[in-house]
């Protein structure tokens, strides 16, 4: 699984926090691996500069073999708790959609 991290003008993705993303994608989504292509990873701070609450903003789109792609997204305080609120519900969403899948065939 390939895991891409980006972000707009408003996140410096340093390699720590690159390392971080790939850590959580990868032990959240570990049991998906082999129907997974690639998970991207978008950043955005909603306020830029200015700190309010909520204003970190995580989206991580899986795009899924024979499947279409499956998007969540999660707000929080820190860009670390958007990240882990994101693929922990990327991980509800796939399970859902992959169990749905594998039930009806």
């Amino acid at each position: 699984m390939q895991i891409l991290v980006n972000s707009n003008h408003s996140v410096d993705v340093t390699s720590n926090l690159e390392v971080h993303v790939k850590a959580t994608v990868e032990s959240e989504l570990e049991r998906f691996d082999d129907q997974l292509t690639r998970v991207e990873v978008h950043l955005n701070d909603e306020n830029s500069g200015k700190s309010g609450p909520q204003d970190k903003r995580c989206q991580m789109e899986a795009r899924v073999k024979g499947h279409e792609p499956i998007s969540t997204s999660h707000k929080a305080d820190s860009l670390n708790m958007a990240i882990d609120g994101c693929a922990e519900k990327l991980n509800h969403a796939l399970a859902h959609a992959l169990d749905k899948k594998l039930n009806h065939h």
